[in-house]
């Protein structure tokens, strides 16, 4: 069975990398009608068009997020959203509430509801499936509970605007919320900024203590972190995922960089190729864990909710515990095409031979690969320091002010 893995982008360097890594489908949101509306990395919706382009180039499917509560004022701007994804050729709406659902059905948009409806059984399927074609299940649904609602939704032949069956969707990948499936209010009551709205302040990822009003005697917990949970991942039962009759497999991460959307997505990539040969076993499964351990991750919870477990798996720590990291070294100055041979002036700390490198950049996407020589005036070197300009083959092309970076452990 066909699998679409789809990845989260929000810039041109991360829907690059996601391209790059074989992604067959990306998600992302415009302006401030979107669960990342704070985020720093987010499209225009004049970029619209150009990422249409360049996704039905390499055969990627683009599907635009506008799913938080709307609020009335809001309307005008939902419309014009979706009238600027319809003329861009934007493949489907992913929605939650209803008035961006109906919308986007009655000017011919092909819809999928967001995960923030929450919808955890066939009778909700039954229900969206007069508006969309695709449902994103809640994340606390076990694996049985999945398998019996994409076995029933065959049996009972439930069909969306389209014609063809209802397909499911999941998340495999990424951040948790400790709330339902992301229906949080701590930070709209802590600090007038609603989760909700895409405007989340994540007071849930800080330390906490406890401590009695009455005595001031403060509890002893082994972790601070006691809303904070790890993030999910499911490399090690995703042969169970593909039997459960799921189509649509979705990595979390719009407000991630680069170098995690292109990790996360070539992994799953590659688990869903070694199942469908017959090499998914634990060794590779080892492989692969440790490939996304490197990148951005709060720690994580093989299994989650899926595996019928209890949230209890906190993250004990403040941001990403990656095993590695990168650090900005330089940038791109010049490609010479016929000597296949990069150009970059290095702009702070120092590049090695024998380092592990990656370039970024929104046209070239993500590069990997280990400096095996470099010279700098010409001359063959072992280092190259802060303010040269350093030569290396490569055999991918590189722009202009493509960010490198070497790839060191993290401490």
């Amino acid at each position: 069975m066909k699998m679409e893995i789809m990845a989260p982008v929000g810039d041109f360097e991360t829907l690059q990398s996601a391209i790059k890594a074989g992604t067959d489908s990306v998600y992302f949101g415009i302006g401030d009608l979107n669960m990342r509306s704070r985020a720093a990395i987010n499209f225009t919706i004049d970029d619209l068009k150009e990422v249409v382009r360049i996704c039905k180039e390499n055969k990627v499917k683009t599907y635009l997020a506008l799913n938080i509560v709307l609020y009335d004022d809001d309307l005008v701007e939902m419309k014009a959203t979706c009238d600027a994804a319809k003329e861009a050729g934007i493949s489907a709406m992913i929605c939650s509430d209803f008035a961006a659902i109906e919308y986007a059905k009655n000017i011919g948009l092909e819809v999928h509801v967001s995960t923030q409806a929450n919808v955890s059984n066939l009778e909700a399927v039954k229900f969206f499936s007069k508006y969309v074609d695709v449902v994103v299940l809640a994340r606390e649904l076990s694996m049985e509970q999945i398998k019996e609602i994409c076995e029933q939704i065959k049996k009972q032949k439930i069909k969306g605007p389209s014609g063809n069956l209802i397909e499911i969707e999941i998340f495999v990948h990424g951040a948790l919320c400790v709330s339902i499936s992301g229906k949080c209010y701590m930070s709209l009551a802590n600090y007038n900024s609603s989760a909700n709205r895409g405007a989340c302040f994540q007071p849930c990822r800080r330390a906490y203590k406890v401590i009695d009003e009455e005595t001031g005697d403060e509890l002893k917990v082994d972790n601070k972190y006691v809303m904070s949970p790890k993030d999910l991942c499911t490399i090690g039962f995703l042969d169970r995922i593909v039997d459960s009759g799921v189509k649509v497999l979705k990595i979390e991460g719009r407000g991630r960089k680069a170098e995690y959307v292109y990790n996360v997505v070539k992994v799953y990539k590659e688990a869903l190729k070694a199942i469908e040969e017959g090499n998914y076993n634990k060794e590779n499964i080892e492989k692969w864990t440790k490939e996304l351990e490197k990148v951005y991750n709060r720690g994580f919870w093989h299994g989650g909710y899926y595996l019928g477990k209890k949230l209890g798996e906190w993250s004990g720590a403040y941001g990403s515990q990656a095993t590695t990291e990168k650090v900005y070294v330089g940038k791109g100055v010049h490609y010479f095409g016929k000597k296949k041979v990069a150009h970059f002036l290095i702009e702070s700390d120092e590049l090695k031979v024998d380092d592990s490198v990656i370039i970024i950049g929104p046209t070239t996407g993500y590069v990997e690969f280990k400096v095996t020589e470099m010279k700098v005036e010409d001359k063959k070197v072992e280092k190259a320091v802060k303010g040269n300009n350093v030569t290396f083959p490569l055999n991918e092309k590189i722009r202009e002010n493509d960010k490198l970076f070497v790839v060191r452990k993290r401490e």
